[in-house]
């Protein structure tokens, strides 16, 4: 063996046998730290006799291991250069090690011989793969890497875990970062594939027994057991600047072991997997690029003269690729390849879903195995969850929904989606939500077409549609004004909805109206017409609450279809007359709503029914004033007062105070102003009694509006103080069911009543809240009532 890297090997290995750091040894020996570095490094082939007398006295060395330590250096004085041969760098099979983590072993019992040790870092060994030279975004964690890994004495080594779903750009995301890291670690940049989604992931055994021969440790030196191989490890690294990756992690046992123990390195981790019982690491989470970044990928990919010619087909394109890089480079890679393809085709190509991930697949590159590698990792239970996933209708959903879907319990699921959440494959949306990319919401999709029989996948759909259905007709029946009195009666668990809070049922109803919408849709489709009919009859004093939302038209034409199909007159004229509502109030094509609710009337009229005769009048009398038809409406407001009293319910008293309501305001147009005040505090009056009788969103609601036109009409009289009473009336109610939105305009027009008498400190504090509760809310348009 030459001489010229001996020197450093013996050295090192007599310094790990004293279990003593450089520090240590450079302060005992009287050398620097830079040159006894320099000596193990073997960048200083043959110091002095003196200075290796030094190091031996420091080290204990007995004679002949002095000697032969002299030896070495004399040979190294003179000039000469030795190749070393490269080792392998590809991964052995074999099973995953289950072994613990092993405790530190740099230091070996007195007396024993010095690890013989080959070169620090065998050139060639585990070396970085290339750079990316189109690598795109992630500014912000690479910043976040360079801080963490800027201290040159860290009290502990830093480790960091790069995990996310699949096609993430995990691997090249820590390649970049071990690159520009270099400068830093000048005592080499190791990468080391784990196989973690393989189906025999590297033991760590056999990693440990790799990064060891990359650091130089000869075959015949390398331990056998792992827990030796994992304190030979940490005894080698301890005092070196070294980058190490270790990619596509399996598990925490398959990690542990190659984590240094104390020292400068960093290791850089990557996984699908969140690997929640890694302790004390630094967790970088990888999302998907935003639509300036893929837009910045696909052209320095493609070419960004192809891209900027056609920007909104490459917004196109990337909305379809879901931003997920993987997704995104397959795309670029296809435009490399077929120079003459506009931008536009593919994104055409790609809009069909049931093609996109046949095409998002070129050469050795596709989206769909990296998924497969994880979904066939998955236990059964799991893979079951994933596929029930396809089923849902919304962007993002609960356990308690998708329960519905999968067939298990709410508890269940929610486990068995924090396991999907740590495999990568689903994402958590809010602290209760979940969500998956769209990408594997297709796959999930493919998945349940081949795994399951259509016949259990469409019992499974049919049962929670059928569930959901119940479920939000629970909800809204908790806003029904006939109901309201007798809650408690109703029922105590969530099946019928009467222990859930109001404000509950109606959040429930918000977020998961796409599930119970596309529910309603089925039920139709199906020929469920009853659960369709009764479903909408349940929501319908809750659309009040929301009339910026046009599936209001969608569920009325529903229910009115189901209606005719099943033969229901009754139903049909009080379901053509929620859908003439729906015309009016949410959609704002009045001729149309008109012309419906002449069509609810004359059905109402055949029955007898006194009520929905009420009703459509009173929509009738919406419209034409919309239309400025204002004494036409007047007259449709009083014949629907006179149908409300043959009536005796709450409904009716209800639909006599929003037909006296209505009236006023037209009134107000015709110019009769005295009589609109009047008829608007009498139709005050019995808002405020229906509010002490039962005391409900829906009369509060009632309160506040008019109230709320009190004010106007006393505005348009220009009785400022007065306006100013009912305004502030009117804000006492809209409070008390939460409406900032509906305050809004409240406030600002008290901000005017109070300008007009002076005021202008008031009115300018007023305003400013109204500005705040408007940026604040952002969600107009919910404030009118029937």
């Amino acid at each position: 063996m030459s001489g010229t890297g001996e020197f450093g090997r013996l050295l090192t290995g007599h310094r790990v046998t004293a279990g003593m750091t450089q520090e240590d040894l450079a302060a005992t020996a009287g050398v620097s730290l830079r040159a006894l570095g320099d000596m193990e490094r073997g960048r200083t082939r043959g110091p002095q006799r003196r200075t290796v007398q030094a190091l031996a006295a420091a080290l204990g060395l007995d004679g002949p291991q002095t000697a032969a330590l002299e030896r070495a250096a004399q040979a190294g004085r003179p000039r000469g250069v030795r190749q070393v041969p490269p080792q392998s760098q590809a991964p052995g099979p074999g099973g995953r090690s289950t072994a613990p983590a092993a405790p530190d072993r740099e230091a070996s019992p007195p007396g024993s011989s010095p690890v013989p040790l080959a070169d620090p870092v065998v050139p060639g060994a585990l070396a970085l793969p290339r750079d990316l030279a189109d690598f795109t975004a992630r500014e912000q964690a690479l910043a976040d890497l360079a801080a963490l890994t800027a201290d040159r004495n860290p009290a502990h080594p830093r480790v960091v875990l790069i995990s996310g779903q699949p096609g993430l750009g995990k691997t090249a995301f820590a390649l970049h970062a071990a690159h520009a890291l270099a400068p830093a670690f000048p005592d080499g940049q190791l990468s080391l594939d784990l196989g973690g989604m393989g189906a025999a992931p590297l033991p760590a055994r056999e990693a440990l027994g790799q990064v060891l021969r990359a650091l130089g440790v000869a075959d015949g030196a390398v331990p056998a057991g792992t827990e030796e191989r994992a304190g030979l490890f940490r005894a080698l690294v301890r005092d070196r600047r070294l980058v190490l990756v270790l990619d596509n992690a399996a598990d925490e046992s398959q990690v542990r072991p190659l984590l240094p123990g104390a020292g400068p390195a960093v290791t850089i981790v990557t996984s699908r997997n969140a690997l929640p019982g890694l302790e004390a690491v630094h967790r970088l989470q990888l999302e998907v690029l935003s639509s300036a970044e893929a837009a910045a990928l696909l052209a320095r990919i493609a070419g960004p003269e192809r891209v900027e010619a056609a920007p909104d087909a490459a917004a196109e394109l990337a909305r379809l690729c879901g931003y997920l890089p993987l997704a995104l480079r397959i795309a670029g890679q296809r435009l490399v390849a077929r120079p003459q393809q506009p931008v536009a085709q593919l994104a055409r190509q790609l809009a069909a879903e049931e093609n996109r991930l046949d095409l998002l697949e070129t050469g050795d590159l596709a989206v769909r195995p990296a998924f497969e590698l994880s979904y066939r990792r998955l236990p059964a239970e799991s893979q079951l969850v994933l596929r029930r996933c396809a089923l849902t209708a919304g962007q993002d959903f609960t356990a308690a929904v998708l329960a519905h879907y999968a067939g298990l319990p709410a508890a269940r699921t929610e486990l068995v989606l924090e396991q999907l959440v740590d495999a990568g494959l689903v994402q958590p949306a809010t602290p209760e939500r979940y969500r998956l990319h769209d990408l594997v919401r297709l796959y999930a999709g493919e998945r349940l077409a081949a795994d399951e029989p259509a016949g259990a996948v469409a019992a499974a759909r049919r049962e929670a549609g059928t569930e959901l259905l119940r479920e939000a007709a629970a909800h809204g029946l908790r806003f029904d004004p006939d109901r309201t009195a007798a809650v408690g009666a109703v029922g105590t668990g969530p099946a019928d909805g009467g222990s859930v809070p109001l404000t509950e049922a109606a959040r429930w109803l918000e977020e998961e109206h796409p599930e119970w919408l596309a529910a309603l849709h089925r039920a139709q489709r199906e020929g469920r017409h009853r659960e369709v009919i009764d479903t909408a009859e349940a929501m319908h004093w809750f659309s009040d609450r929301l009339l910026s939302w046009d599936l209001w038209g969608e569920v009325f034409q529903l229910s009115v279809d189901a209606a005719r199909a099943c033969g229901d007159r009754r139903a049909e004229a009080a379901h053509v007359n929620y859908l003439a509502w729906t015309y009016i109030t949410c959609l704002h094509r009045y001729q149309r709503g008109i012309e419906l609710a002449g069509e609810g009337l004359e059905l109402a009229r055949a029955l007898g029914d006194h009520e929905q005769q009420g009703w459509a009048l009173t929509y009738l009398g919406s419209g034409l004033r919309h239309l400025q038809r204002y004494r036409e409406a007047s007259e449709s407001y009083q014949r629907a007062a006179d149908a409300f009293a043959e009536v005796d319910n709450r409904a009716a008293l209800i639909g006599r105070l929003v037909t006296l309501r209505g009236a006023a305001t037209c009134l107000r147009h015709l110019g009769r102003a005295e009589e609109a005040v009047d008829s608007r505090r009498r139709a005050l009056a019995g808002a405020l009694e229906l509010v002490e009788r039962w005391s409900s969103p829906l009369m509060h609601l009632l309160a506040a509006m008019t109230a709320h036109e009190l004010g106007q009409d006393r505005a348009a009289l220009k009785r400022w103080p007065a306006a100013e009473k009912a305004y502030r009336q009117a804000l006492v109610h809209y409070e008390a069911i939460g409406r900032p939105d509906s305050m809004t305009k409240a406030l600002t027009e008290l901000g005017t009543a109070l300008i007009e008498q002076g005021r202008a400190d008031e009115a300018r504090e007023i305003l400013t809240e109204a500005l705040t509760d408007l940026s604040a809310d952002g969600r107009p348009g919910r404030a009118v009532a029937r």
